[in-house]
């Protein structure tokens, strides 16, 4: 297969290197690299103004972004949390020392099922930490009761959801802390990157100095650890930032054409839920069962088109993530492949991948 006809499941936007280079060009001449620099403020003033969030760190990437949750907020003990998301969002929950208790999900639209939680609420419990998962919204209204009802803090992973908004408000300004990764791969990115969100000040200033090594200047006040990002990755958020918008609406376009595309008696396509400011950031589809997910994704191989099971497999079948039974999630991980989605990708390459699934499923 030529490189040339290859087409990935997602592909890294590059802003035009002389936009970028101009931007550090000041950078170049001060050495100011690193350490919370002038672009880095910049882009986090930026941020919390496209956003309308009251507070925003700029961190190194989004698992950093939720371990420093976990440890403002001062959890212990037990975290309930999603089986159906990337593996960083339980393994920092490890990570910091607090024992994943895994929620399964809705297999209307992936997120944890809030009718399940209470059942899993004990003694030990301090937090939920749900996920936003391919940008649709979690039932914040119902955790929100829940946590406040017990007692529990709320992280949201909101990785998937930068640019989703509902009821015309930021889906990353809810809980106590939502964390959000700007990795290369994601719609809006920093290359390595991510962010915690809070509208707490007093939250806000332990956020500060555990990014910091816990001090300021030469006042040393917390502990604290490295999670500064450098000028260079704040530079290319910079140029990203103006163009969410677009990128958006990109993505909508294709989204809207793989729907028409695909002949979808026999795989589900998830429906986007109502009421909501969409990113699309991502194009799953669902398959009867494992064996003709596995099956679809090398046959689309073999065709130069690269796909990946997000998620897969449930993270409470992983032997050092306290395994436990999510049904739910366990058959939705098993059946998911999520086909190629970035705003350069053409029109010609979703009717070649939809054409080479509707051959497949035998249409």
């Amino acid at each position: 297969m030529d490189s040339r006809n290859l087409i990935n499941v997602t592909k890294t936007y590059l802003p035009p290197f002389e936009e970028f280079a101009s931007l550090l060009s000041e950078t170049w001449n001060t050495r100011w690299v690193t350490n919370q620099g002038p672009l880095a403020e910049q882009l986090e003033t930026k941020l919390k103004e496209y956003l309308g969030v009251r507070h925003l760190l700029f961190v190194s990437n989004g698992t950093i972004a939720l371990q420093l949750a976990i440890r403002a907020l001062g959890l212990t003990g037990e975290i309930i949390t999603t089986p159906y998301s990337y593996v960083a969002t339980a393994t920092s929950v490890l990570w910091e020392r607090c024992k994943p208790v895994f929620c399964d999900i809705d297999k209307s639209d992936f997120c944890m099922d809030v009718s399940k939680i209470e059942a899993l609420i004990g003694p030990e419990t301090s937090a939920i930490l749900p996920t936003h998962v391919y940008g649709f919204p979690c039932d914040t209204s119902s955790i929100t009761q829940i946590a406040e009802k017990h007692g529990l803090k709320v992280i949201y992973d909101a990785a998937h959801a930068f640019g989703v908004k509902t009821k015309e408000r930021s889906l990353l300004s809810f809980g106590d802390v939502s964390a959000v990764s700007f990795h290369a791969t994601k719609l809006f990115h920093t290359i390595e990157g991510g962010a915690v969100i809070t509208d707490s000040d007093e939250i806000a200033e332990k956020l500060f100095l555990f990014r910091a090594f816990g001090h300021k200047d030469d006042d040393y006040i917390s502990i604290g650890i490295n999670a500064r990002n450098s000028e260079l990755h704040a530079a290319v958020g910079l140029c990203n930032l103006p163009r969410v918008g677009s990128f958006i609406q990109r993505r909508k376009d294709l989204n809207d054409l793989y729907r028409r595309s695909l002949d979808n008696s026999r795989i589900e396509i998830p429906a986007i839920p109502k009421h909501i400011d969409y990113n699309y950031s991502y194009f799953p589809v669902l398959l009867s069962n494992e064996a003709e997910a596995v099956s679809l994704k090398e046959h689309l191989s073999a065709g130069g088109i690269n796909t990946r099971r997000y998620f897969h497999p449930s993270l409470n079948t992983l032997p050092y993530l306290n395994p436990s039974s999510c049904p739910v999630s366990e058959n939705i991980a098993g059946r998911v492949l999520c086909l190629p989605m970035y705003q350069e990708l053409e029109d010609e390459d979703v009717l070649r991948i939809s054409r080479s699934v509707n051959e497949f499923m035998g249409y």
